[in-house]
């Protein structure tokens, strides 16, 4: 077999196997989870150094699962309403999973130790999980912080998006798009809207 042959063969399996990777893309969905689809769990490091999924809460009648960071100035405006929304509903059974998806490569204020420093400082009371690697994010199809998943105990999505009307004021909210969400499923309906917009900054990707 010349050398030409071998290169056109080897150019032939390349682009075999180029086409089956695009075939097999095409049955996953690059864009992340939509309302209705079952999430999968997690195991992340907390600040605390502890290790924690959803699994974890046997007992909880949801989740609400926040992608947020350290340095972006709307997950900074929205902190105190985070830290509000953990404690107002723990008691309802509802539990709070902040995430850092950011690579600290890309943006150094967000890198697990100053995580830790601005946890304490802020005297946040739920699990502030390092997306380490960048694995869950695109699982989920978060793409700002803050960006807000609720999910129900079996982990099925229920809403997806931002946390209420008004990054820039809390106390001129109209419209409380979680909150409400989560009244509904206390009703046993389903979220409208089930999706709003985030707003927010773009999530860091180390180049």
């Amino acid at each position: 077999m010349t050398n030409k042959q071998i290169n056109f063969t080897y150019m032939k399996r390349i682009g075999f196997f180029a086409l089956l990777m695009g075939v097999l893309m095409s049955f996953t969905n690059p864009t992340g989870y939509k309302v209705g689809d079952k999430a999968t769990d997690f195991k992340l490091k907390s600040v605390d150094n502890k290790m924690y999924s959803m699994a974890d809460y046997k007992d909880a009648k949801g989740f609400i699962v926040v992608f947020t960071c350290n340095h972006c100035p709307f997950a900074v405006k929205y902190e105190d309403r985070i830290i509000d929304l953990a404690k107002k509903y723990k008691s309802k059974g509802y539990v709070l999973l902040a995430i850092n998806p950011n690579d600290p490569a890309a943006q150094p204020e967000d890198s697990f130790e100053l995580m830790q420093k601005r946890a304490k400082e802020k005297k946040f009371t739920f699990p502030y999980l390092f997306d380490e690697g960048q694995k869950i994010y695109p699982q989920y199809g978060a793409t700002k912080t803050p960006h807000v998943f609720l999910l129900d105990k079996n982990l099925v999505v229920k809403y997806i998006g931002a946390i209420d009307d008004n990054v820039e004021d809390a106390t001129q909210v109209k419209e409380k798009y979680l909150e409400n969400a989560i009244a509904a499923l206390e009703k046993g309906e389903e979220p409208t809207p089930n999706t709003t917009k985030a707003i927010g900054c773009t999530i860091k990707v180390k180049k």
